[in-house]
């Protein structure tokens, strides 16, 4: 598909991507870059889809639930740079006869590590410990005190054993852990972990818990102040899936009354407005959502936006259609 004519298909790019993706993108289509990499409203991004036939989106996008309704007739395909898609409403784009698709497969990896960063980062201090270094305060260390807590054959519990838990439990084993989880049902390639039918079975055999699931109706809140109560004394939660799979409320309750021994968290509900006391404690590893940031990862997810488009508009299903049958 060469860039020519004004048959060519139009798209419209929320967000800078990576040099060879806008590259690319520019040869196969009338693509408009953003190349200041300036934020746009939902309000501005569905003025501007007037002219366009799709858009590369991303997560970062602020889109809300009128976003897809308020979308022109010209729009037939929206390519989100991202696995997530809650930022979208799937049934809305299907109603209106939008095609959806995703990334999945191409961040596995890079998530997966920061998963083990945040396993690692909130068992062992990480935050603390930079800061005491930065602040000058290293004379404050004693033989016990502070201290941080062992990950070497503890349990970690996965909730939601697709491709990236799959990942997480990979690297895990090497630090001699013990691996539980749950998921919609029973995975073949489990890394030998016990599977256990619901989340509320698999929580007290968790001394960590690792979210890993996506963000649906089901999953929305299910790590909430019920939940907590079933895991072990002094357990770890991460969470490098979505925000609001987490209440924030029952989180922070649990890491202030020492129920959780700490947390380590890349994702967060109303993400960057995040819930300000987090920032307050001093048993939370903290990153702004950082999991699929590498250059490599970043490039192959904008790339699978691209593919993505091409077969749309050669008249073929997308690899990673959503709003399919």
């Amino acid at each position: 598909m060469a860039a020519a004519g004004p048959d060519t298909p139009r798209i419209l790019v929320t967000r800078k991507m990576m040099p060879d993706a806008e590259k690319r993108i520019s040869s196969l289509f009338r693509a408009t870059l953003n190349p200041d990499d300036r934020p746009m409203s939902r309000d501005e991004i569905v003025e501007k889809a007037k002219d366009y036939d799709g858009i590369l989106l991303t997560s970062f996008d602020k889109l809300g639930p009128e976003f897809i309704p308020a979308l022109p007739a010209s729009i037939r395909i929206i390519a989100t740079h991202s696995v997530g898609y809650d930022h979208l409403s799937i049934p809305q784009a299907k109603a209106k006869g939008i095609a959806v698709t995703n990334t999945p497969g191409v961040l596995t990896d890079a998530t997966a590590d920061i998963a083990l960063l945040l396993i690692l980062g909130a068992a062992r201090g990480a935050s603390w410990g930079d800061r005491m270094v930065r602040e000058d305060r290293w004379g404050e260390t004693t033989l016990v005190s502070p201290m941080g807590y062992d990950v070497s054959g503890k349990r970690l519990g996965i909730l939601g054993m697709g491709r990236i838990g799959q990942a997480v439990a990979k690297r895990a084993k090497a630090f001699g852990m013990e691996i539980h989880y749950h998921s919609r049902r029973p995975v073949a390639e489990a890394q030998g972990a016990r599977y256990h039918a619901t989340f509320e079975a698999m929580l007290p055999h968790c001394d960590f818990l690792s979210i890993n699931c996506a963000s649906t109706a089901e999953t929305r809140g299910i790590v909430n102040a019920k939940t907590l109560a079933l895991l072990p004394e002094g357990a770890i939660v991460v969470n490098t899936a979505r925000g609001d799979i987490v209440d924030d409320d029952a989180l922070i309750s649990a890491l202030s009354s020492g129920k959780l021994a700490a947390a380590g968290l890349d994702v967060f509900k109303g993400e960057p407005k995040i819930d300000p006391r987090y920032r307050s404690l001093d048993n939370v590893f903290l990153l702004p959502h950082i999991g699929s940031a590498t250059p490599g990862t970043r490039s192959a997810m904008a790339h699978k936006c691209i593919d993505n488009l091409v077969q749309f508009f050669r008249g073929e299903t997308p690899t990673d259609l959503l709003t399919g049958d």
